[in-house]
């Protein structure tokens, strides 16, 4: 455990988490408790490259952003030698006071933290406490990833128990989901419906995504809005056709920052387990997960009661896979009636709370 003093010594400290949108959203809660803590620190996040977006955006917490450039083992991007190098001199001769590694267990990731020469490095570890770590804990596999990552937060000596998530949204933003949204009648609910996640694995049927849609049109006059990622076009395109309520398709029309000004205007948003589930945690609508594959007990929101999960128990989950290689019983045996019926509670309390 660092003591206040050395906290305020710390004058460059670096986090290492090269992942996605929704792991990274998930980290906010330690990244809030690490400025809190290093008030005399530049922080610098060294992430994937659309990751200096997410600097931009969580400013008050991050400083910097510095690109991840592959390392042996970390999957994330691919391995240049001369490119690591470069890297690694550059960081080295940048004199970081702290590295604290957030990208996971250790295996591979405590060899790149401490390959940046800092002067001191925290992380977990798999088995036995690594040499050159300076403070360390055993990788808690059992722990939802909030945890996980404040966990870090308190080996440092800090507050760990402010599991808040939140998505600060930049000028403009709000005007652009006004904008893609169109005039809605303030009795109308808006539902999302987010059909894509770029595993195929998590990717729930387009057919039962538009049951859903007809269903909420029919019980509950809602505005239906399918929304996708880059790329996703195509399979929101699928839905959109399967719905016999044609609904509003905003796939390839959104960033990150308009789809979270949409999300935020939505009463429900019902999506796959990727990114956007956890950014409507983040802006507060009540929301429905789609969990096949990954762990629930790592990923699925902490607050059930406003953000339940749609999943069916099967003994092959969860799994690592990108394509599932047998018959997807995971996500094939949750039928729309489930996702509708957690869809219809939310709904109905969002009324009545809005009576």
């Amino acid at each position: 455990m660092m003591t206040l003093e050395d906290r305020l010594a710390v004058r460059r400290l670096a986090v290492v988490r090269a992942l996605h949108v929704g792991d990274l959203l998930l980290s906010v809660p330690a990244l809030r408790a690490l400025r809190s803590g290093f008030p005399n620190a530049e922080i610098t996040l060294i992430g994937l490259p659309w990751a200096r977006d997410f600097v931009q955006r969580f400013h008050r917490y991050v400083d910097r952003h510095r690109e991840f450039p592959g390392y042996p083992g970390l999957l994330e991007v691919d391995v240049v030698p001369s490119r690591l190098q470069a890297f690694l001199d550059q960081e080295r001769a940048y004199r970081y006071d702290l590295v604290i590694q957030m990208h996971g267990s250790g295996r591979a990731s405590n060899p790149f933290a401490l390959a940046l020469g800092a002067r001191r490095v925290v992380g977990y570890f798999e088995s036995t406490f690594p040499d050159g770590l300076w403070l360390g804990a055993p990788y808690p596999d059992d722990r939802h990833e909030i945890e996980r990552d404040l966990g870090l937060a308190r080996l440092l000596g800090l507050p760990g128990d402010d599991t808040r998530l939140e998505f600060p949204l930049i000028t403009g933003e709000e005007k652009a989901a006004a904008r893609l949204l169109g005039s809605v009648d303030a009795a109308t609910p808006v539902v999302g419906l987010h059909v894509g996640a770029r595993p195929p694995s998590r990717r729930w049927p387009t057919d039962r995504f538009a049951a859903v849609g007809d269903a909420l049109v029919e019980r509950f006059g809602a505005r239906i809005v399918v929304t996708a990622g880059p790329g996703e076009e195509a399979t929101a395109a699928a839905a959109t056709k399967a719905m016999k309520h044609r609904p509003l398709d905003l796939a390839g029309q959104t960033t990150l920052g308009s789809l979270a000004a949409v999300i935020r205007r939505c009463a429900l948003f019902i999506s796959n387990d990727t990114g956007p589930a956890h950014v409507a945690v983040a802006v507060d609508t009540p929301s429905v997960t789609i969990f096949g594959p990954a762990d629930r007990r790592r990923w699925a929101p902490l607050d059930q009661s406003r953000h339940p999960i749609a999943f069916q128990p099967v003994d092959c989950s969860p799994c690592p896979h990108w394509e599932c290689p047998i018959d997807h019983l995971c996500l094939g045996r949750i039928q729309p009636d489930q996702v509708i019926g957690l869809a219809s509670r939310l709904l109905t309390e969002e009324s009545r709370c809005g009576a």
